[in-house]
């Protein structure tokens, strides 16, 4: 017979990880260790457990007005986009909304070098090269510009226009301006 089994039949080691001691001494230690496993083996079962599907809405534009989104501006819309850009807007076409102004982008979503005195503007679908006509509501003044550019990436902004365009209609001052956007010149599919 072992000594381990000597012991135990002789009461000697009735408690679980306590040795020659006073039992008062070896309740709170084993209590301490049963409490140290009980947590080890919640945190384990929540690790295993598999994260609710996360829904995101991937179409929605950017929540911050100042900022437009770099990766989606350079995005160049599928041809499925562009088709349906095109037949959706025919030359005459009108649609309104807010149209802001950016005076500094390096590159344009089309490869072009910005140039902020150019009469050019960012349209979330139209082809670049379409001409389109902005139109300040409350003044009446118009420019045109041609499409070279993606974004607004805010909601309720139909058109982003260069610095030149901007000063033309008058909106540098305010930033945004209610704007009718018609389409003159249809670009390339």
């Amino acid at each position: 017979m072992s000594s381990i089994d000597s012991s135990w039949r002789a009461g000697g080691a009735h408690r679980i990880g306590c040795g020659p001691r006073k039992v008062s001494s070896c309740g709170p230690r084993l209590a301490l260790r049963l409490l140290a496993a009980g947590l080890t083996a919640a945190a384990l079962a929540a690790c295993a457990q598999q994260p609710p599907p996360m829904v995101t809405n991937v179409n929605r534009p950017a929540a911050h007005d100042g900022a437009r989104k770099a990766v989606a501006r350079h995005r160049v819309p599928a041809a499925s986009e562009r088709q349906t850009a095109s037949a959706a807007a025919p030359k005459g076409s009108a649609g309104y909304g807010l149209a802001s102004f950016y005076s500094y982008d390096p590159h344009t979503a089309s490869g072009e070098k910005f140039n902020k005195n150019e009469l050019t503007a960012a349209h979330r679908t139209l082809p670049f090269g379409t001409r389109l006509r902005v139109t300040d509501v409350d003044t009446g003044r118009s420019v045109t510009v041609r499409v070279n550019d993606r974004g607004p990436f805010v909601r309720g902004r139909v058109v982003d226009v260069s610095a030149s365009a901007a000063e033309t209609l008058g909106i540098t001052g305010k930033g945004v301006a209610k704007v009718k956007v018609d389409v003159v010149e249809a670009g390339a599919k």
